[in-house]
């Protein structure tokens, strides 16, 4: 049986990013970590519909030397104490290393469907920046963007527009009401 994910962007869809002229940053510590209003039981209710929750997140504030892998992943420990998160993956790339993980490019997404039997065409990407909808577009998932009015690009399709994390809960779940089931396999 293949599995069904919701992928889902670190800052600003799990915790409140840190904004600045506009632009979202991640917390530079655990003590500055504030998971969001909603996000615990929104999580909890798409774990109760049957998907996995996988966190893909760019961090290439490791890669500028303005942040180390040791706070990114004592951030992501936190949340994943507080939150029903089975897999983070991340990339510490910055935008000219040329890697095919860092989003817009699909390659966490991939990695995480290759590594728990994930049917990307039956899964979500929720983000709060272009780039993680056009990964979730390039990896054939449905697209899901938390507009909080960022002072930069906005995503050029996208399948569902919320302003929450527990919107985003509801319209996957909402949506999959709707959904056939898939035929059995008899193989």
């Amino acid at each position: 049986m293949t599995r069904r994910a919701v992928f889902l962007d670190r800052d600003g869809v799990l915790n409140r990013a840190v904004v600045r002229e506009g632009k979202p940053y991640p917390p530079a510590s655990v003590a500055e970590v504030e998971i969001l209003p909603g996000v615990p039981d929104a999580l909890e209710r798409l774990k109760r519909g049957g998907f996995m929750l996988i966190v893909v997140s760019n961090q290439p504030d490791v890669a500028r030397g303005t942040a180390t892998r040791d706070t990114v992943e004592a951030i992501n420990a936190y949340l994943g104490a507080a939150l029903p998160v089975d897999r983070f993956i991340m990339c510490y790339h910055d935008s000219g290393d040329g890697c095919n993980c860092r989003k817009p490019r699909p390659g966490m997404l991939l990695d995480g469907a290759r590594e728990f039997g994930v049917d990307l065409g039956g899964s979500y990407m929720v983000g709060d920046r272009w780039p993680d909808v056009e990964a979730g577009v390039a990896a054939g998932c449905k697209t899901v963007f938390l507009d909080y009015g960022y002072a930069e690009r906005q995503p050029e399709t996208v399948d569902y527009r919320v302003r929450s994390m527990a919107d985003a809960a509801s319209v996957i779940l909402e949506e999959e009401k709707d959904r056939p089931e898939p035929p059995e396999d008899r193989t």
